[in-house]
């Protein structure tokens, strides 16, 4: 009787177990270079071939095993630690670690990071949809699982990033709100004997952010050149408040000092030499641009409150001191400013955001566009 063949060496082999199933094993490389012996299972000899092949086929293609078996959740916990939190910046990393343990870790936590599939982030998704999150939310969520699951790549502890083949509803951009210059004055000369008036003129006149305004140090002022350089922000990050560099290359710039710019930074200056005689020793020599009354920083809330407060007492429509810097765009726009240099003085790292806002026509060109038409069909 002649004798069965042996497996050639690097086939792997299929036993059958005692209760029932199917057990394939084969050697195989891991993540870090080792060789162990890998199992496979299946209820039927032709399931455990299937993964056998499986198997081998990522032997041969040079795709290693990762060299310990991790749960979503264990996975997404050591990659904000070690990860996220070493190459992000603090706000960054909130952010995800917010999403991560409010959304991902118990949507997605209990499931083998090696075996995640399409459908099972599909319908996490879905889920999360019909709860009630907005678009941008789910979004948010798909993004930073991808990230995670792009660095397992990397770290060759899975084959293909699943999140990025899942489908999630399009999120409906806000549009940004605008005031006409009658609006702007109207709310600056309000807001004249405001402590925050030098901020409010920054981010119209200038089109700095919040962060940027508020993070506005005196060394950052030249009087002599007439120029200011935009190089901080100041943010509320992990509970408390840090003053740390711009986030972009392009948010690194130097504006010029115009004449009402300068004007309400003097006063300010002015302003706060009386605020440290008054506070005496209580005064804090770190202080900025814009300070409370004592020389601390000023909390970005505060900000808002004191801008919301004016608005709301002018009458003026809903918009956010972000949009702001909309409406330097667009005045930026409607004077024929090349996109470049408004780019340049926005401090935008994308052309594109630019360009979007000179695309958007305002409500003025609206008309005059439409009172045209009428002109030339002899309305």
């Amino acid at each position: 009787m002649p004798k069965r063949k042996r497996n050639p060496n690097g086939a792997g082999s299929i036993t059958r177990r005692k209760d029932g199933r199917y057990m394939g094993r084969a050697y195989v490389t891991t993540a870090s270079g080792e060789r162990v012996r890998k199992y496979v299972y299946g209820r039927t000899w032709e399931e455990a071939h299937e993964e056998l092949v499986k198997l081998l086929s990522n032997e041969r293609q040079g795709i290693p095993v990762p060299d310990r078996s991790w749960k979503v959740g264990e996975y997404l916990d050591y990659w904000l630690e070690h990860v996220v939190r070493v190459s992000k910046r603090p706000a960054t990393y909130d952010l995800y670690e917010t999403i991560v343990r409010l959304y991902l870790k118990p949507g997605l936590g209990k499931y083998a990071l090696g075996r995640l599939g399409v459908a099972t982030v599909q319908a996490f998704l879905n889920a999360q949809t019909a709860a009630g999150h907005s678009a941008r939310k789910v979004q948010v969520m798909r993004t930073v699982l991808s990230s995670a699951l792009t660095r397992a790549m990397r770290e060759e502890l899975v084959s293909r990033n699943v999140a990025r083949l899942v489908e999630v509803p399009e999120a409906v951009p806000r549009e940004p709100g605008e005031w006409s210059t009658s609006a702007v004055r109207r709310f600056l000369a309000e807001a004249r004997s405001d402590m925050l008036y030098p901020a409010f003129v920054l981010i119209f006149y200038l089109g700095l952010r919040r962060g940027e305004a508020l993070g506005l140090g005196w060394d950052d002022v030249d009087w002599d050149a007439g120029e200011i350089r935009v190089r901080w922000q100041l943010q509320r990050v992990n509970g408390r408040l840090q003053r740390r560099p711009v986030k972009s290359r392009a948010g690194r710039r130097v504006l010029p000092l115009l004449g009402v710019v300068r004007d309400a930074l003097k006063e300010q200056a002015d302003r706060q030499a009386e605020w440290c005689d008054a506070a005496g020793d209580a005064w804090d020599a770190g202080a900025l641009v814009l300070s409370t009354r004592k020389g601390g920083w000023v909390e970005p809330r505060n900000f808002n409150r004191s801008f919301t407060r004016i608005r709301t007492k002018l009458g003026l429509r809903e918009f956010r001191p972000h949009d702001a810097r909309h409406t330097c765009a667009s005045l930026l726009a409607e004077l024929g400013v090349d996109p470049r240099t408004a780019m340049e003085i926005l401090g935008h790292s994308r052309s594109a955001v630019t360009l979007e806002v000179y695309q958007r026509a305002s409500a003025a060109s609206r008309r005059e566009a439409v009172r045209r038409v009428a002109e030339a069909l002899g309305d």
